[in-house]
């Protein structure tokens, strides 16, 4: 059995390659023998950092002088269809394409000739190769361009199977008139992922709270305002983090993708301070590269303040309680099933004096906090234990077509 594993891996976002990850360590572990390939934004970095054979995502076509020029007469039309004869061709052979998690189905910081129409191309070319394809544990919405929203809704009605991430994508795709009563719901895929050890601390009684900061500058790709919501989110964030020193708070940044380095540059040149008091930092900027690297950074802290996903869903399975600075209602998911509904504030309209008397809360009340969280984290990872299950089947049911199973041991058990 041969299995493609489509999305926007290797680009620098820990949340998307931890999605990855998880799956890959689901189908490793399954006792069908498959061969996986992985068509994603980064090959070489994905195949050297999991073992497995990778392709682009983006079709390169050959030009020269003449092709561009009858290219660009024709409106880009010749060079869009070699480009999809060469994913006919990527895909001839394969069985299953599997698109794991990720907020795949929405246009954030996306025209909708980026992903939305590389999720188009590449499921109709699967569907005209005869494959199988499944969208596992995604998230979905908003979708505010007409023309994402098309190519999006028809690439995710090919699927053979979908399941959502949280309660909220799958209202978002009924509400815009998709059939979602065959879709299960699950959890993300990263819950999956085992959590870090805790860390021991030099100081038992010092406090840290991590603060989860983005390079965030709206919704929209190119946005006219985008410097200047960057500069007030960041300008908050740092209002924030001065108020935890002062009372004697410890801080941790935390980070969710490449870009997010960006953000802590520009906040650690807000407390140059910081690095005058060496001995004794208030302030903790370490690179994080993976999943396992940010949870590994929230061992180390009491409670979370963060705006990406992944940081949320990294400090929910590490136990920590979490107030959420979201650009979307992902975030609300999350902790509504994990008992801090109210800790849900939106990434341009936060209030920092609400954020303040938060933490104090937060800090006053963790205990009972951390059995919630919890409680739903390990609600969760049975959503998950269940949709491997599913899978798994389905995986069987393949092979057993394509005469690979001959051993009735290997058959999946009820």
């Amino acid at each position: 059995m041969k299995i493609a594993l489509l999305g926007q891996f290797g680009s620098g976002n820990t949340g998307n390659d931890g999605s990855l990850e998880a799956m890959l360590d689901f189908l490793r572990s399954s006792k069908v023998d498959a061969e996986l390939v992985c068509i994603c934004s980064n090959p070489e970095a994905i195949a050297k950092k999991y073992n497995i054979e990778a392709i682009s995502i983006r079709v390169i076509v050959a030009r020269g002088r003449w092709f561009n020029r009858i290219n660009r007469i024709l409106g880009d039309i010749p060079r869009q269809v070699i480009g999809f004869y060469t994913i006919l061709a990527q895909l001839n052979g394969l069985d299953l394409m599997i698109i794991p998690g990720t907020g795949i189905l929405d246009d954030f910081q996306e025209t909708a000739f980026g992903w939305p129409f590389v999720i188009l191309r590449w499921c109709l070319a699967a569907r005209l190769n005869r494959m199988r394809i499944a969208f596992v544990s995604i998230g979905a919405g908003p979708i505010r361009l007409p023309l994402s929203r098309l190519f999006l809704k028809t690439g995710a009605r090919m699927a053979h199977y979908r399941s959502y991430r949280d309660k909220l994508s799958r209202d978002f795709m009924k509400s815009i008139g998709f059939d979602v009563s065959r879709d299960p719901l699950s959890a993300d895929l990263a819950f999956g992922l085992p959590a870090a050890a805790e860390s021991s601390r030099e100081n038992p009684t010092a406090v840290y709270v991590g603060v989860g900061v983005m390079a965030y500058s709206g919704w929209k790709k190119a946005d006219e305002d985008g410097e200047a919501i960057y500069r007030t989110y960041l300008d908050k964030i740092a209002e924030f983090i001065s108020w935890l020193q002062e009372h004697g708070l410890n801080v941790r940044l935390l980070t969710g993708d490449i870009v997010d380095r960006r953000a802590v540059v520009d906040i650690m040149k807000m407390f140059p301070q910081n690095e005058a008091n060496s001995g004794s930092k208030h302030i903790v900027a370490e690179e994080m590269t993976s999943l396992h690297d940010v949870m590994a950074q929230i061992a180390h802290t009491d409670i979370v303040v963060a705006t990406r996903y992944h940081n949320v869903v990294c400090a929910l399975r590490m136990g920590r309680p979490v107030i959420s600075l979201a650009y979307s209602s992902k975030n609300d998911a999350l902790l509504s099933a994990t008992g801090l509904e109210e800790y849900c504030h939106y990434v341009e309209t936060f209030d920092v004096e609400v954020l303040k008397s938060q933490v104090e809360k937060m800090l006053a009340d963790r205990a009972r906090l951390v059995l919630e969280v919890k409680k739903g984290v390990a609600g969760f990872r049975a959503q998950l234990a269940e949709q491997e299950a599913s899978i798994h089947a389905t995986l069987f049911e393949i092979a057993e077509q394509r005469g690979e199973i001959r051993d009735v041991s290997q058959l999946p058990q009820s």
